[in-house]
């Protein structure tokens, strides 16, 4: 550290700053583990929740839109009747589309890019075992329908008020 004359800045060095740094970066990954356990149950905090809100699964489907064939792009009227068609059925009690854009790496190992739609459910938690088969169907017809590699899946618990 280098100090100025009285009543001025103290500057200091880079050195100096390491190791609380290091010393930051310890502390949070020690206090990591307890934050994912925080998570793991499904549970946002109690803050978080709004009162009424129930256990819930979220689940998101990514549906690319190429063909790794080079065959057309899936149209908006084609997901749209996907959805209609497939999806609507199962979940009758209500979804969301959102059009995106996004990329990630192919069987080939390209990357791909490409115009996208994410499928958001959600779906009360003690129905989660058998809204499985239904979301396994989902992603089975697409990828047969529009020749696709696969359809991304992350699932969520949370909690819910309507």
């Amino acid at each position: 550290m280098s100090a100025k004359s009285a009543g001025t800045r103290t500057r200091v060095s880079p050195r100096a700053r390491l190791p609380v740094a290091l010393a930051a970066a310890a502390l949070l990954g020690a206090a990591a583990p307890t934050a994912y356990a925080t998570l793991a149950d499904g549970a946002p905090p109690p803050a978080a929740s709004p009162a009424g809100a129930r256990p819930f699964v979220e689940t998101r489907l990514l549906f690319g839109t190429e063909r790794p064939d080079g065959g057309p792009a899936v149209t908006d009227r084609q997901f749209m009747a996907f959805v209609d068609h497939e999806v609507t059925p199962r979940f009758p009690d209500g979804l969301t589309v959102q059009e995106g854009r996004g990329q990630w790496r192919g069987a080939s190992g390209a990357i791909v890019r490409e115009r996208s739609y994410e499928l958001i459910l959600l779906y009360p938690s003690s129905e989660a075992e058998a809204a499985r088969a239904r979301i396994e169907r989902i992603r089975g017809v697409y990828t047969d329908m529009f020749a696709q590699e696969s359809v991304a899946r992350v699932d969520d618990r949370v909690r819910v008020a309507f």
